[in-house]
């Protein structure tokens, strides 16, 4: 296990953060707004953008796996939703960690728009678009990056690597 360069840094997810709430905020109206974080990856960014956010929100989470102890996702999304019966008639924003396949954020986002809420939008802080197997894209982007598997700022390796507050390569 090899942690690489810093792909993405703590100053520069701070300062996307706050302009991602600035667009959010812009586009999603006052009002009922329901947030739900995708666990574990999208924590951390969870937390920032909802302070930079500077409106209140009521949070729910959806724990949501695809890749178990590897690098490469399994390609079945297993997904249990708490604080979704609140979402009835709200406006919610959906934040994610890391669009890779896409396959989470179409399964998350099925489960949620079946509870009725008034519209759905999603944030995620980073987009892998070049691993793509659906047709699903985010509403709010932090980065683009190209096909690197990456840890730090919640982002893992079985587990790993969570707590760093950087986003750095990793090779196996």
């Amino acid at each position: 296990m090899i942690l690489g360069d810093i792909i993405i840094s703590q100053e520069e997810i701070r300062i996307r953060t706050a302009a991602l709430a600035l667009e959010i905020e812009a586009a999603i109206p006052d009002g009922n707004l329901h947030v739900v974080i995708t666990l574990k990856g999208g924590l951390f960014f969870g937390a920032d953008l909802i302070r930079a956010l500077g409106r209140e929100v009521t949070i729910g989470f959806v724990s949501a796996s695809s890749y178990g102890g590897g690098t490469i996702s399994t390609g079945k999304v297993l997904l249990k939703i708490n604080g979704a019966s609140e979402i009835t008639g709200r406006h919610v924003l959906i934040i994610e960690d890391i669009i890779d396949t896409g396959k989470t954020l179409e399964a998350v986002l099925g489960a949620i728009q079946e509870q009725a809420p008034a519209s759905v939008r999603t944030a995620a802080l980073i987009d892998k678009p070049l691993r793509r197997e659906t047709s699903i894209d985010a509403d709010f982007i932090g980065f683009q990056v190209k096909n690197v598997f990456l840890v730090g700022y919640g982002l893992d390796y079985a587990e790993k690597f969570r707590e760093l507050p950087d986003i750095h390569s990793f090779m196996q």
